[in-house]
């Protein structure tokens, strides 16, 4: 059972999303990272502040495992990042878990199956099921 977020867990989400996403940007322009289009797309701060679970967006999706892996290894040096950014605003960071947001490739997948003319509602076993995070 979900409790809703308190306004404090929303306005940490929205803040970290951001500077997060700045983090990561930059990252890859340092890194001439050619081809790579990264979007933070949600934030999730647990009750207690302690870790944070960000969604991203990666395109090309064929080398989002990759990406996902250089990310859970260097989630440390990007919270001390992260820390020296917000240092006036949070007093502890929270820990950094990376998840891959796969809800644009689950949305084609539906664009996809009714521009066939199926209906993926009467016919699930088409379509790739979500996985719960």
């Amino acid at each position: 059972m979900n409790k809703p977020e308190t306004p404090r867990q929303q306005k940490i989400n929205r803040v970290l999303q951001q500077e997060i996403a700045i983090l990561l940007q930059q990252a890859i322009r340092e890194g001439s990272v050619k081809n790579l289009l990264l979007s933070v797309t949600k934030v999730h701060v647990t009750s207690d502040l302690s870790i944070a679970k960000i969604y991203l967006s990666i395109f090309p999706v064929k080398d989002a495992p990759s990406y996902m892996d250089a990310l859970a290894k260097n989630s440390a040096p990007l919270r001390h990042d992260l820390a020296q950014r917000m240092k006036h605003q949070l007093r502890r960071i929270p820990e950094l878990h990376f998840y891959l947001d796969d809800s644009l490739d689950y949305i084609e997948g539906i664009d996809r199956e009714l521009s066939q003319g199926s209906n993926p509602l009467l016919h699930r076993e088409t379509l790739e099921s979500r996985k719960k995070k």
